[in-house]
């Protein structure tokens, strides 16, 4: 599983990357997502590369996402009490399971795709720069947990 965050706005963008971060649901800053780990998906990741960063999260980070910044339809916040009356999942562990598993989706179980995450604490490092280059945009592999554990 891998999560995906976007960092910079739209000023600016060209029109396929621009199609490529609507097709991710990465409509704007500080917004997340998470996919499955396939070709298809990895082509759109490398395409819009200066503008977001992403990398594989475990079930831990998975499972601190969905029951801190989870939503369901309605706005609602996730709890383990709609789970147990919507879903066939009985806690948001079971569910981060099933999802590192890729054996179900969150549209399907009435959750959103979309995390709505704040800014990290102490800040970007820059945004202009790839995560190789000491920066915060690209692939950064295992690193994404701890900016995602400084923006929940």
């Amino acid at each position: 599983m891998i999560a995906a965050i976007r960092l910079r706005g739209r000023t600016g963008i060209k029109k396929d990357v621009a199609q490529t971060l609507d097709m991710l649901k990465l409509t704007r800053i500080n917004h997340a997502v998470l996919i499955e780990d396939n070709p298809s998906y990895n082509g759109m990741l490398q395409k819009a590369k200066d503008y977001i960063t992403w990398g594989e999260v475990d079930q831990e980070t998975i499972k601190e996402i969905l029951s801190k910044r989870g939503k369901t339809a309605g706005n609602n916040k996730l709890t383990e009490g709609y789970l147990k009356e919507n879903t066939d999942f009985s806690s948001i562990d079971d569910l981060s399971k099933a999802l590192i598993d890729s054996d179900v989706k969150l549209e399907d179980n009435g959750v959103k795709p979309v995390f709505r995450l704040h800014p990290p604490r102490s800040g970007y490092e820059n945004i202009k720069k790839t995560f190789v280059e000491s920066g915060s945009l690209g692939y950064r592999g295992d690193k994404i947990k701890d900016l995602i554990k400084k923006m929940i």
